[in-house]
């Protein structure tokens, strides 16, 4: 309640509401807003600077410009012209492939592959001749000939998601193996050691601090290119999520049914299949759906340093400016994880129903 007297009109309003508080037994205190307003400055301060440091001043300048450009009212643009470029040369998408009959090793003009056939085209080419002793280069249009197969491109992107999803899914095996075991170690409702808890505990949080990237380019030192390192480098960073998760979920679980069977004589395999388990398995099933559509988004990126995938195609093509063929595995990799979550969402449905 709000005092009426005299002396309370004289008083500012948010000191009269305190006082009133206070008398009503609200235990509340009168704070200065000059340190709020400090640090205000202060961190605001440090954004500006942080924004023009890490370039997005420029970004932001540079939509500007976009936008300007767009509407008619602004020279031309970076951004504009680079979006024209892309989507000029991407799309369509490319599913076809070509490769020269020269270049192919014990070619038959008499046994092509199903659907394939031979093109003839011209190319662009440098001639170089020696006239009167010195060297003349003379642009000249050569004639070459390709076999063509109509779905040969979509076949490889196909075969390489494939593999992309190996990568993925022996990821996530690796990862529930060792991140199980951590995640009972690192439980303090199951293991009573308290050193081991906080040995379990510190190796999750240590394979978690490592970025697949980082340990994706040590594991290509050690076994070379190819999707062997992917699934190291995934179930290594993958282990400590699931490890950690695992254990803070048996820590949060109701204690009573698991004391009420320890009570009981029942031992800790049948307190944990029985008692625990029940608890955490729809959350457990959810954990390993989610690292496993992460480890697919994740494994589409291991190939730029040599992990196998779909990434170093991606990255070769991308770097070779072949924008149609990178629209065709763009849109490869957003078709797996979208079909891949569904999948995994029905099948979670399913589970914890039954």
């Amino acid at each position: 309640m709000v005092p009426t007297n005299g002396s309370s009109r004289d008083q500012p309003e948010s000191s009269v509401n305190i006082d009133a508080m206070n008398q009503a037994g609200w235990p509340v205190k009168r704070r200065s807003l000059l340190p709020v307003f400090l640090a205000t400055i202060l961190i605001g301060s440090a954004l500006i600077y942080s924004f023009g440091r890490v370039g997005l001043a420029s970004a932001a300048q540079e939509t500007v410009q976009a936008i300007l450009s767009l509407v008619g009212l602004g020279e031309s643009s970076q951004v504009v012209e680079a979006t024209t470029r892309f989507f000029e040369q991407g799309w369509p998408p490319m599913i076809a492939s070509e490769q020269e009959t020269s270049r192919i090793e014990n070619f038959e003009r008499g046994s092509l592959p199903w659907f394939s056939y031979i093109e003839k085209r011209e190319v662009p080419a440098i001639s170089v001749e020696f006239v009167d002793g010195t060297v003349v280069e003379r642009e000249v249009t050569e004639v070459k000939e390709v076999l063509v197969k109509p779905v040969g491109y979509l076949q490889r992107v196909a075969w390489l998601m494939w593999e992309t999803l190996e990568i993925a899914l022996w990821g996530t095996i690796m990862a529930i193996v060792c991140g199980f075991p951590l995640g009972m170690l690192g439980s303090r409702r199951i293991t009573k050691t308290g050193p081991l808890v906080s040995l379990a505990r510190s190796v999750c949080s240590l394979s978690r601090a490592i970025p697949e990237l980082i340990s994706a380019l040590f594991f290509v030192l050690l076994f070379g290119f190819g999707p062997a390192a992917g699934v190291l480098a995934l179930g290594l960073h993958s282990a400590g999520f699931l490890g950690k998760f695992f254990a803070d979920d048996i820590d949060n679980t109701k204690p009573g049914p698991s004391e009420a069977l320890s009570s009981s004589g029942v031992g800790r395999i049948d307190v944990f299949l029985h008692a625990l388990l029940p608890q955490v398995l729809p959350q457990y099933l959810a954990y390993v759906q989610y690292i496993l559509e992460r480890n697919v988004r994740a494994a589409t990126v291991l190939g730029i340093v040599g992990a196998g995938g779909i990434g170093v195609e991606l990255m070769g093509k991308w770097h070779n400016f072949q924008f149609g063929h990178a629209t065709t595995v763009l849109i490869a990799i957003f078709l797996t994880v979208v079909t891949l979550e569904a999948i995994s969402q029905t099948l979670r449905m399913k589970w914890i129903q039954d």
